[in-house]
């Protein structure tokens, strides 16, 4: 199960390392696209159709697909990992998530978020402070 909270380091060219905790369940060959609030996203190749079978299966008429298409299937590149979990973001997707140098990597059970250290402090500084808010808001929502 892809959980847990692991920073690394950028290196020269965008290259970082997937956490060795990650690496086993991900496989060798990924998906990274943007994603909300000035992350990234990461899926396993594998599970990458599974993902977006809720966009690609909506209308492509409606405004609100096509712009979350856009966002989230334009941006997708495939990237292999390297023996030692190694991959390149492509400069594109790091300008998106103001990658610098510490690299928090977020596992959410079927995807990843990758962010720039500095800016997931501030998000989540955010969600400590809201959470009360969110949790009623979530206690809202119809489940069944």
């Amino acid at each position: 199960m892809l959980i847990g909270e692991y920073t690394s380091k950028l290196q020269d060219k965008n290259r970082v390392s997937m956490p060795k905790k990650f690496r086993s369940e991900i496989g060798e060959k990924i998906i990274i696209t943007k994603g909300y609030e000035e992350c990234l996203i990461v899926v396993p190749f594998d599970k990458w159709e599974e993902m977006i079978k809720g966009i690609v299966s909506r209308p492509f008429t409606m405004t609100n697909v096509r712009d979350t298409s856009r966002f989230i299937l334009g941006s997708a590149v495939e990237v292999l990992l390297d023996d030692q979990g190694r991959f390149v973001i492509n400069p594109t997707l790091a300008e998106h998530a103001g990658l610098n140098s510490d690299v928090s990597f977020l596992g959410l059970v079927n995807w990843i978020e990758v962010w720039d250290t500095s800016r997931w402090k501030e998000r989540e500084k955010y969600l400590r402070d809201s959470g009360s808010s969110i949790a009623d808001e979530l206690s809202k929502l119809d489940v069944s």
